[in-house]
């Protein structure tokens, strides 16, 4: 049915297109970045480590790849449900049943659905972030998918930052070393590119995209769209300079509550994804496919009234594709009534952090009153034991 959906839609896959289109000016040894996709003057916006990645899809004809690339996602989709419900602790004897269901409902979530749509490579950049973060602490190659994911997209590197802060140093460096090299070997094989990529083009946001437009879930972009400007200047800075520190403040005191918070080192990862998600100043709707591990772990803990309302609410709008009801995707002159529907991912990302900030603050808060009392229940029974003590105090 889904297949059928996009074939009536004409799935464009354009993203496919221009990841192909690199691929071919490499092997060409062509400028990559002056590159522009014929019909749509697309430009390069990847590393030229990327690039070289992309050079296999050069070897198949459009049509053979986007047959390709379609069953390609299929199998990322199901490798990031297994993932994610791993990473949410799912009991192991419903893990197979689950997979094949949330497979088959989970590419009509919004994110998944753009993906599929425009050929994009978010699946694997997910599934290479969540087999590190499934992976035991002590294992010697931990850090080694976020260093890759780094090196293709960038903005997974807040995952280094993440494990650093939560006392994985090992792993924060080998994930760090692992993007240097793959950097290095864009640079041995691609100079001049990576010359021009590292000092001029990956400081460019225009060359990605219009910050205003719908499509853009961005923090940064929902400021733009509110006050109806192309650049929110010093309000789009601080605003993602506060949800920053908050964010990642919150990720790394989930990681760092193991004691009192169930599924802590889960919840941080995830925060740490939104917050990347937020503060970067542009996240497409497809980016937003943390949405999975996100939504299982709301489904696991769904064991309250308000748990499965939470859970509901969140899967209901990332099933929405509500942003596309928008009278029109540019993002400027929108009525005031249009300005949530049309930046509905932020308020989501946010309204989880407060409230697992607040879930930790309790959390803690409960585990300090225990150990007090603990120490005065411990106090008092010496006091009983022993009469002298009460004289000498």
């Amino acid at each position: 049915m889904f297949a059928w959906f996009r074939h009536v839609h004409g799935a464009t896959m354009v993203d496919m297109l221009v990841y192909r289109a690199e691929g071919q000016a490499v092997v060409r040894g062509e400028d990559l970045y002056a590159m522009r996709l014929p019909g749509w003057d697309l430009p390069a916006t990847y590393p030229p480590f990327a690039a070289m990645l992309f050079v296999p899809s050069t070897w198949f004809d459009v049509s053979t790849l986007r047959v390709l690339v379609m069953l390609l996602n299929y199998a990322l989709l199901a490798a990031a449900v297994h993932l994610s419900l791993k990473l949410a602790g799912w009991p192991k004897r419903h893990r197979a049943a689950v997979v094949v269901l949330a497979t088959g409902l989970g590419v009509w979530l919004e994110p998944v659905f753009t993906t599929f749509q425009y050929g994009q490579v978010n699946l694997g950049i997910l599934c290479l972030v969540l087999w590190d973060l499934t992976r035991p602490d002590s294992h010697r190659l931990k850090g080694v998918g976020i260093g890759l994911a780094t090196a293709i997209k960038i903005t997974p590197g807040l995952f280094a930052v993440y494990l650093f802060l939560t006392g994985r140093v090992r792993a924060a460096f080998v994930s760090a070393g692992t993007f240097l090299a793959a950097g290095l070997i864009g640079w041995a094989l691609l100079p001049d590119a990576s010359y021009g990529f590292w000092t001029t083009y990956l400081w460019d946001p225009s060359r990605v995209g219009v910050t205003v437009l719908v499509d853009n879930q961005s923090l940064r972009g929902a400021v733009c769209r509110l006050l109806d400007v192309n650049d929110p200047g010093l309000v789009g800075v601080v605003a993602s300079a506060l949800v920053a520190v908050f964010g990642l403040g919150v990720a790394v005191l989930a990681g760092r509550s193991a004691r009192v918070l169930r599924r802590a080192d889960a919840w941080g990862a995830v925060c740490a994804a939104l917050t990347a998600l937020l503060v970067s100043p542009i996240s497409w709707t497809h980016h937003w496919v943390w949405c999975i591990p996100l939504l299982a772990l709301l489904a696991v803990e769904a064991r309250t009234t308000a748990r499965r309302v939470l859970f509901g609410v969140t899967a209901a709008v990332f099933l929405s594709h509500v942003m596309w009801a928008v009278p029109h995707r540019w993002g400027r002159g929108v009525a005031w009534y249009w300005q949530l529907p049309g930046a509905i991912y932020p308020p989501i990302a946010i309204a989880v952090l407060v409230v697992l900030g607040v879930r930790l603050y309790r959390a803690r808060r409960q585990a300090v009153d225990a150990a007090s009392g603990g120490a005065l229940t411990l106090l008092t029974a010496r006091l009983d034991r022993d009469p002298a003590l009460t004289n000498r105090t």
